[in-house]
């Protein structure tokens, strides 16, 4: 009996024993999926706050590259400012250049002309101013004539011939007639001379026009 009860004892010892090994277990278990979770959630929060940092530098990379190209563009900019400014200034000093050589020009070509019209003018005053008949005043005023043709053939200037006929290039009918004695568009009488210098016309001729 005695030996009974002490078996039942060792039962219980046992009992008790892989009660308390079976707790431990499961503490250790629970421990366990605990450490596990706090791990996994650890290495959660890791990767978020690594996906933060990325995103950051992402964002300061993005950052950076924006303000590299707003410099880029800035300078463009500038190089383009300076050389619309240049292009003005240079532009202006040829307007300018190019109206001082037009007015250069043009005083000698005036100076040209000048030069010979002026010894006409003093013609004229002379004949004004001398004494004598009819016939000597005739004579002087075609010798000023003659003068001022000589002037103009040095200028280059020549009066428009009629021999050809009407040209509307080169003539300005101001009348018209018809007779049988002149072929069609025969210049039958002038009433005030052309001129032209090379191909350009400086005065047309004022005519009258045949059929």
């Amino acid at each position: 009996m005695g030996k009974d009860k002490n078996d039942c004892s060792e039962e219980n010892l046992k009992d008790e024993k892989l009660s308390e090994e079976k707790a431990n277990a499961e503490d250790m278990q629970d421990e366990t999926l605990d450490q596990a979770e706090k791990n996994k959630q650890t290495e959660k929060n890791e990767d978020e706050e690594s996906e933060k940092i990325n995103s950051e530098d992402n964002d300061i990379n993005a950052m950076k590259k924006l303000k590299d190209e707003n410099k880029r563009l800035n300078n463009e900019l500038d190089t383009l400012k300076d050389r619309l400014a240049r292009t003005v200034a240079e532009y202006d000093n040829y307007r300018k250049r190019t109206a001082k050589e037009k007015e250069g020009i043009y005083t000698d070509a005036c100076e040209d002309v000048l030069k010979l019209m002026l010894p006409v003018h003093d013609n004229l005053e002379r004949a004004l101013a001398a004494e004598g008949n009819i016939e000597d005043l005739k004579k002087g005023v075609d010798m000023t004539v003659k003068q001022f043709n000589d002037s103009l053939e040095k200028l280059g200037v020549e009066e428009i011939s009629i021999e050809g006929g009407f040209d509307p290039n080169f003539h300005n009918a101001v009348m018209h007639v018809d007779d049988e004695n002149y072929e069609k568009n025969v210049v039958v009488e002038v009433f005030q001379k052309g001129y032209k210098r090379g191909e350009r016309v400086l005065r047309h001729s004022m005519v009258k026009v045949a059929n």
